[in-house]
């Protein structure tokens, strides 16, 4: 008879982990997925995500499970243990057992919006260039906070570059570099209060333009539109005194 204690079975039992496959195409709209567990709190862990865990700023995704005659609709999305993504439904909700198969279908107008907000707001700290201390992302709007001891002199001028650099059309594409090539360069993370997606030994650049004609490059882990076009036209809302050397600006969706 075996002496281990159901204790320790339990913990040498691999964690539920998550593909997401968010990252490979933030476009995906629908596909088909397994459950692995249920979570205590009453959340779904997949064995694959089309959904985005909260994270960086970016609110976590929602939409629905389909499955069977069955349905449940998920109100946000956070990460788990390890590499797991738990999906947490509506309170009430009926829920699938393990082993199902459900189909994701993804909320896309709240998460293209997100996109939209996310490729913005990284645009906004190449027109405005000082130390980003916050950061937060809606559908409509979003906003960063700035080391910035004195308010902008000329908001127009400030939303005029910003606008412009949109309708470059400029390509946003990703790149890889590992941890101890991040540590050498720590210039290119600009967010103070986000840490970088780390822990797989390697992490995720997004890029705006190219490499031969680059605008940005900084780490990040969420989701963003493939040219700087789908973001439509924008508009540069309050700025907000926070603290002695912090100021908050709002950006807007105007399409």
């Amino acid at each position: 008879m075996s002496s281990r204690t159901p204790k320790k079975m339990l913990m040498e039992m691999p964690m539920p982990t998550s593909e997401p496959l968010f990252r490979n195409d933030a476009y995906a709209r629908m596909t088909e997925a397994m459950v692995l567990a249920r979570t205590e709190q009453g959340g779904l862990i997949l064995d694959r995500s089309l959904f985005y865990a909260t994270g960086g700023g970016q609110p976590g995704d929602s939409g629905q499970l389909l499955w069977g005659d069955g349905q449940c609709t998920i109100a946000t999305t956070v990460k788990g243990e390890g590499d797991a993504i738990v999906l947490v439904p509506h309170e009430g909700e009926q829920l699938p057992d393990e082993g199902t198969t459900v189909t994701q279908v993804l909320d896309w107008d709240r998460r293209y919006g997100h996109m939209r907000v996310h490729t913005a707001l990284h645009l906004l700290s190449v027109v405005i260039p000082l130390e980003v201390t916050g950061g937060s992302i809606s559908a409509e709007k979003g906003r960063l906070d700035f080391n910035m001891p004195e308010a902008p002199v000329d908001k127009q001028a400030l939303q005029d570059q910003l606008q412009a650099l949109i309708d470059r059309d400029l390509e946003v594409s990703e790149d890889w570099i590992t941890d101890a090539e991040l540590d050498a360069n720590p210039q290119l993370v600009k967010t103070m209060s986000v840490s970088p997606p780390r822990g797989a030994g390697h992490v995720r650049l997004v890029r705006i333009g190219t490499a031969d004609e680059q605008i940005d490059l900084q780490p990040c882990g969420g989701t963003h539109v493939k040219r700087t076009a789908e973001i439509g036209k924008i508009r540069l809302g309050k700025v907000e005194k926070k603290g002695k050397q912090n100021r908050r600006v709002y950006l807007h969706l105007e399409t």
